[in-house]
């Protein structure tokens, strides 16, 4: 790293700009992800360097970073190149809500402005714990989280979490815990047989088919399809293990549970 604390970051998913955003930060930025869209201005104020899957390495290298912040395991190529060409990186692997503040909580400590982090993680808490003691005694509605249609791929820990929280349950957690997409991966018999009352639909980032969903062979025996209980997410609100999920994604899952109650 060249400079203590970073004063020039690259950031190649969104959580990690919407955080830098959310602690006055903004001005460290040099380069987002494409898929950056919180806040709507770094559109506008920042240059685009990456998708999920790829980077632009030579450009990257150009913006003089100090630090760049990567996720998952699907960006270990990218990482790998970055510090082939003497870049520091750091890679989070955030997979459930622990996760997500412990994150917030690292880049907070790098940028030397703990409080500020502390500050905000409370806030969430607050809000998260507000949320979840008011849905505590409601009656628990089941939900089917689909991340992806083909094959059907079930949401990670921080989506159940979220459900949870919101007085739903989620039919598929134990699926949840699995942090590949490889094995989360369910069946159609497998959602007919869970019966779901509720079902979330967010395709990464592809529009949600609901008349795909309703004809899925079997499907009609399902209550959420017998009752049109079919809803979508935007995946920037609830697919980012960051402050979206936290407080717009939750947002959206009590709202779709309230309607269907």
């Amino acid at each position: 790293m060249n400079n203590f604390p970073p004063q020039r970051i690259v950031c190649l998913t969104e959580e990690t700009v919407e955080l830098l955003y959310l602690l006055g930060e903004e001005d460290k930025i040099v380069g987002v992800t494409g898929y950056a869209v919180r806040p709507k201005i770094v559109r506008k104020q920042k240059p685009r360097i990456s998708s999920f899957k790829s980077a632009n390495i030579q450009k990257i290298i150009e913006l003089k970073p100090d630090i760049i912040l990567a996720f998952s395991d699907i960006q270990s190529e990218i990482v790998a190149n970055l510090v082939k060409k003497g870049q520091s990186v750091l890679c989070f692997n955030q997979r459930d809500i622990e996760g997500i503040f412990n994150m917030m909580q690292t880049i907070s400590s790098l940028l030397d402005i703990k409080q500020k982090g502390i500050n905000l993680i409370s806030k969430l808490k607050k809000n998260i714990y507000q949320i979840k003691n008011k849905y505590s005694n409601y009656n628990k509605l089941k939900v089917y989280f689909e991340e992806w249609n083909d094959p059907l791929i079930t949401g990670l820990k921080w989506v159940s979490e979220l459900i949870n929280i919101a007085g739903g349950e989620d039919i598929f957690y134990k699926k949840s815990l699995n942090e590949l997409a490889k094995d989360r991966i369910i069946s159609e018999e497998d959602v007919i047989k869970g019966n779901p009352d509720i079902i979330i639909g967010s395709w990464c980032g592809k529009k949600v088919n609901f008349d795909q969903i309703r004809n899925r062979k079997g499907w009609n025996k399902v209550n959420a399809i017998k009752y049109d209980k079919i809803y979508e997410i935007k995946s920037p609100l609830i697919l980012q293990p960051g402050p979206a999920a936290l407080t717009d994604g939750l947002d959206q899952i009590v709202k779709i549970l309230n309607i269907s109650r």
